[in-house]
C-alpha cells in the first residue's frame, strides 16, 4: 500500500473503520435530531428575561440548555467525523456546514443565560443552592461565572458575540480544507528508487528513513508546496490571530494570552515560567543534538535529520493487531478495569485506523457526552504509531470515564489537563518496552524514542508557544504580520533552539504554515505542561501502585468539575510550581546519560 496511491475509503476493510453508526444509524436519523435541536433552541430562548426572578425557572432553563447542547454536540460531531473520513466528499461538507450554522444558532439562543445569572445577587444564589433541589449541581458552574464576571458582557453583546462564532472559524476552516483536501506534495523516489506520493501521513515516515536522500527530498518537496501558497497561508493565520485579539479586547483582557489562560483559571506566569525554564535548559537539547550528529556520523546535522532514529530501527514492522497487544501490556499498571475498557474499545469500532484518500491527517480522539469516544488514526506500522495508539486511547478513556461519572455541564475537561492522560499512557508504555527488551540496540532505539518524545513535546511545543506569544504580541501592538515576518520569527526561534548543532535550512522557515494547532491558539503549551505532569504521575503509579492508581482514576473521572490545577493537585502534581517542568527536564537528562553510555 505504501508504494502506491492512497486507497479510496471503500477499499479499507470494515474492521479498520470506526462505527459512526453508534452515533446515528443513518443520515436520516441525524436529520431528526437536527430538527430537534432547533426546536429545543426555540424553547430555550423562551426563558430569556425570566431567570433572575425565580430559582426554579433558572434550574429548568439550565437543564434544558444541557439537553440541547449535548444533542447539538452529537449532531455536530457526527457530521464533522463523516467529513473527516473524506474531506472531498461534498455531502458531508454540506452537513458539517449546516451543523456549524446550527451551533451558532444554538449558542446564540442561550447567550442570555450567563448575563442574567450575573444579574442575580450572588448571596441569594448561593443560599438557593441548598434550598432548590437539583440546583447545587451547578455550584462550580456558578462559581466560575462570578469569577469571570468582569469579562462577561451584556445580554445583547453576548448574543452578538455568539452570532460571530461561525464567521470567526473562517481562518481555521479555510486552512483545514486547504491542508486536508486541496494541497498536493508531488512525488519522490523511495529507498528502492520507486516513485511514491508524499502525503502528510507518510511525511514523518520519510523523515525517519535511513536514506538521507529520501529525508532531504521529502523535506524539500513538502515545504515547497507550502511555500508556493505562503501569502495565502500567512493571511489565514494572521486573521486567526486578529480574531483572538478581537475577542480578548471586547472581553476586557490585557492580551489574547491572558484571555485564553483565564478560561482555565491559569495565571500567565505559568506560561512564562514554562518558556523561561525550558530556555534555561536548552543546553540539554543541544547536548542531545550533538549526540545525534555523532551517532549518525554526519559532518552537518540538518533539519531533515532530526527524526531519523539515531539507532537503527528494529527490522520488523509493527502490525496494527500487534500494536494493540503491546499497548494493553504497557498499560497494565493502570489496573484490570482500565484494561477491560481498553479491550472493549479496541473491539467495538471506536477506532478508524488507516489513511485513505481525503481523510483528515494526524490523529485525534473525539466524541460526545451521549456517545462513546472515537479515535482517528493514520496508522503506518511504526513504533511511533504504537505510541500514538496509547496516546489517543488515553484521551478516549479520559472522556469515557468522565462521561460515565459527570453530568453534561462538567463533562468537558479542560484542554490544560487533556494531554496528561495521553502522555501518562505513553510513559507507561515506554517503561514496559524498556523493561522487556533484551537487545542492546533495541534498548538504545527506545531511549532515543523517549528523548524524541521529550524533544517533540517539551522543547518543540514550548518553541511553538513562544511563536504564538510573539506573533500575538505583534498584532496587539499594531505591527503587521505577513509571510516574511512569520518566516523571520520562526527562523529566529529555530536558531535559538537548535543552533549551533543544526544547520537551519531555509525551508524550515515555512513550518509555521502547516501547524494546525496554531488555529487553536495557546493550546500547544499544554502539551509541555502535560508531559511534565504525566512524567510525575506515571512514576507515582509505577512506584506506589494502587494508591496512585486510585488518585489518578479519580482524576480521570473528574472532568471539568474543578479547576485544572486543582484536579492535578489532587492527583499528586502541583503545576503552579516550577518543579514538575524541572523534574521532567531532569528525566530527559537521565535518559540522555544512559543513551550516551549505551551508544558511546
Amino acid at each position: 500500500m505504501a508504494n502506491n496511491a492512497l486507497p479510496a475509503r471503500d477499499e479499507i476493510e470494515a474492521k479498520y473503520k470506526w462505527k459512526l453508526e453508534d452515533i446515528y444509524p443513518s443520515d436520516a436519523a441525524w436529520e431528526e435530531d437536527f430538527k430537534k435541536v432547533r426546536e429545543l433552541s426555540g424553547r430555550a430562548a423562551g426563558y430569556k428575561g425570566k431567570l433572575a426572578g425565580n430559582m426554579q425557572t433558572l434550574l429548568e432553563c439550565l437543564k434544558l440548555s444541557d439537553e440541547m447542547l449535548a444533542l447539538n454536540d452529537k449532531v455536530f460531531v457526527y457530521a464533522r467525523m463523516r467529513r473527516d473520513e473524506n474531506n472531498a466528499e461534498s455531502k458531508y461538507q454540506a452537513l458539517t456546514d449546516r451543523a456549524m450554522a446550527l451551533s451558532t444558532e444554538v449558542y446564540a439562543s442561550v447567550s442570555f443565560i450567563v448575563p442574567e445569572i450575573i444579574s442575580i445577587d450572588e448571596a441569594l444564589l448561593k443560599k438557593s443552592l441548598d434550598e432548590v433541589e437539583g440546583l447545587s449541581l451547578y455550584r462550580h458552574y456558578f462559581n466560575e461565572i462570578f469569577r469571570q464576571k468582569q469579562h462577561i458582557l451584556s445580554d445583547r453583546e453576548e448574543e452578538l458575540l455568539a452570532l460571530t462564532a461561525e464567521i470567526a472559524e473562517a481562518p481555521s476552516d479555510i486552512f483545514t480544507m486547504f491542508n486536508n483536501a486541496d494541497i498536493k506534495f508531488g512525488t519522490i523516489k523511495d529507498e528502492n528508487g520507486e516513485e511514491v506520493e508524499v502525503t502528510k501521513g507518510r511525511y514523518i515516515k520519510f523523515l525517519e528513513s535511513r536514506d538521507r536522500r529520501v529525508r532531504e527530498d521529502a523535506f524539500h518537496t513538502l515545504y515547497s508546496s507550502y511555500s508556493a501558497m505562503r501569502n495565502t497561508l500567512a493571511s489565514s493565520l494572521g486573521n486567526n490571530i486578529k480574531k483572538n485579539r478581537f475577542y480578548s479586547t471586547v472581553r476586557k483582557y490585557d492580551s489574547s494570552l491572558s484571555a485564553s489562560l483565564d478560561n482555565d483559571n491559569v495565571n500567565v506566569s505559568v506560561y512564562d515560567n514554562l518558556i523561561d525554564t525550558v530556555n534555561r535548559n536548552l543546553p540539554l537539547l543541544h547536548r542531545y543534538l550533538k549526540l545525534r550528529k555523532k551517532a549518525l556520523k554526519l559532518d552537518e546535522l540538518h533539519m531533515y535529520d532530526l527524526y531519523v532514529p539515531i539507532v537503527e530501527e528494529p527490522p520488523r514492522q509493527v502490525g496494527y493487531e500487534q500494536a494493540l497487544d503491546m499497548v494493553k501490556k504497557g498499560l497494565a499498571p493502570l489496573g484490570c478495569s482500565y484494561i477491560t475498557d481498553l479491550e472493549n474499545a479496541f473491539a467495538s469500532g471506536w477506532i478508524d485506523v488507516f489513511e485513505n484518500q481525503g481523510k483528515t491527517s494526524g490523529a485525534y480522539s473525539w466524541g460526545t457526552h451521549l456517545t462513546h469516544p472515537y479515535v482517528l488514526l493514520n496508522y503506518q506500522d511504526t513504533i511511533n504509531d504504537v505510541f500514538t495508539i496509547a496516546h489517543e486511547m488515553g484521551h478516549a478513556l479520559h472522556s469515557y470515564y468522565t462521561n460515565q461519572t459527570q453530568p453534561y455541564i462538567y463533562s468537558e475537561y479542560r484542554i490544560f489537563v487533556a494531554e496528561v492522560a495521553s502522555t501518562v499512557n505513553e510513559s507507561l508504555l515506554m517503561d514496559y518496552l524498556l523493561s522487556v527488551t533484551q537487545d542492546k540496540k533495541e534498548r538504545a532505539y527506545l531511549l532515543n524514542h523517549y528523548l524524541e518524545e521529550f524533544r517533540g513535546t517539551l522543547f518543540r511545543q514550548t518553541m511553538f508557544a513562544e511563536f504564538e506569544k510573539i506573533t500575538h504580541s505583534m498584532i496587539e501592538s499594531g505591527e503587521a504580520l505577513n509571510a516574511q515576518e512569520f518566516c523571520r520569527i520562526y527562523r529566529g526561534l529555530n536558531e535559538k533552539y537548535f543552533q549551533p548543532e543544526v544547520v537551519i535550512d531555509e525551508d524550515i522557515d515555512m513550518e509555521w504554515a502547516r501547524i494546525p494547532h496554531f488555529y487553536s491558539s495557546f493550546y500547544v503549551y499544554k502539551y509541555a505542561t502535560g508531559i511534565s505532569a504525566a512524567t510525575s504521575l506515571s512514576q507515582q503509579i509505577l512506584k506506589e501502585g494502587v494508591p496512585a492508581v486510585d488518585r489518578y482514576t479519580n482524576f480521570l473521572r473528574s472532568g471539568g468539575s474543578d479547576y485544572p490545577l486543582e484536579l492535578l493537585k489532587k492527583a499528586g502534581v502541583d503545576l503552579t510550581k516550577p518543579e514538575p517542568v524541572e523534574d521532567a527536564l531532569k528525566t530527559f537528562g537521565k535518559v540522555l546519560d544512559e543513551l550516551e553510555e549505551v551508544i558511546g
